[in-house]
């Protein structure tokens, strides 16, 4: 692990080089594809506006959580979102390098030439025979997933992320305040997600059922999504209203997940429900130590990226990855 935080301070510091040449563009806040360089393959991003939002439920709202709450009104900064859940095609041009290339086909090297660190081979199959292509990339840490952000910001000259809890939940509300985006009833979920009911035991292509109001899709369940933040069962306590919070990661678990799963029942899915991760979701890799990339016991966690609108420099985005990178 020593050796793989120096490569990454190593990459950290080249990256400066990289994004300073790309100058980071402006571009209008708007919805746009992305490419990623000298591939076939794409994602959408559209665009979230700032405003400001109820995070956590009322107390009166069915199946609520004490973790819910209390409400806080938070100010979030604009940012544009994935239309879709990070698929398996996207995920495997990094996990791949033999699909990672340059505009010549060498292979794709990293900022400066020093080389890319990439997922290690998992000890099981992480799609469980659920479906490769067009499905959510699932089964893979936070660790993982934060990588696959800083190894696309580098591809892209643009960056990337991971929501926080605070951005996912506005984005997932997407001016609501039911607890669903759609509404209160459940009876309505079958069009919006796939959930333990109507999934018939596996996750789904992304993108089946309808939006929210934002153009989102499956942010009620299909897989359930990776925030940057640390899981702490009474975090909104501590919060100061008119902010956007971050409970910054100090220890691997528990960290907190959004929007629940294909194998969640439809309460686990509502708008302002918190998972937090655990150690049970590696309990059969039998590696020592366990796997940094890859869980064998959680197919049911995928990620989704933003890219806000305010990008950060160099030097802070070297300063961001060192520390979202650090396990501790």
């Amino acid at each position: 692990m020593i050796n793989l935080l120096k490569r990454l301070a190593l990459f950290s510091i080249l990256l400066i080089t990289v994004f300073s040449a790309f100058g980071q563009e402006e571009i209008p806040f708007e919805p746009y594809e992305q490419t990623i360089p000298n591939s076939k393959i794409s994602f959408n991003m559209t665009p979230i506006e700032g405003g400001e939002f109820l995070l956590g439920s009322p107390e009166t709202e069915a199946n609520r959580k004490e973790d819910e709450g209390p409400q806080k009104k938070m100010a979030i900064e604009p940012f544009w979102m994935g239309v879709h859940e990070v698929t398996f095609g996207e995920y495997e041009v990094f996990r791949e390098a033999v699909l990672d290339v340059n505009e010549d086909g060498s292979e794709y090297m990293g900022a400066g030439g020093a080389g890319v660190t990439r997922p290690s081979p998992p000890y099981e199959d992480p799609t469980f025979g659920m479906g490769k292509y067009g499905y959510p990339a699932a089964s893979m840490t936070q660790f993982a997933a934060l990588m696959y952000c800083k190894w696309l910001s580098e591809k892209t000259g643009v960056f990337y992320r991971l929501p926080t809890e605070a951005e996912w939940e506005y984005a997932c509300r997407a001016g609501t305040n039911t607890a669903y985006s759609f509404g209160d009833e459940v009876d309505s979920l079958d069009a919006y997600a796939w959930h333990y009911e109507n999934c018939n035991d596996t996750y789904h292509k992304v993108g089946e059922k309808k939006p929210n109001p934002w153009g989102l899709y499956d942010m009620h369940g299909n897989v359930a999504e990776w925030t940057l933040d640390q899981y702490s069962e009474d975090f909104y306590t501590t919060i100061e209203e008119g902010t956007s919070p971050w409970a910054q990661p100090t220890k691997l678990h528990p960290r907190t997940v959004r929007g629940g799963s294909w194998n969640d029942d439809p309460d686990a899915l509502r708008s302002a429900a918190r998972t937090e991760s655990s150690m049970k979701w590696k309990r059969r890799d039998p590696q020592i130590p366990k796997s940094y990339w890859w869980n064998t016991d959680s197919p049911f966690v995928g990620f989704r990226i933003i890219r806000p609108k305010k990008q950060l420099t160099p030097d802070e985005m070297m300063e961001f990855w060192m520390k979202v990178l650090d396990e501790g």
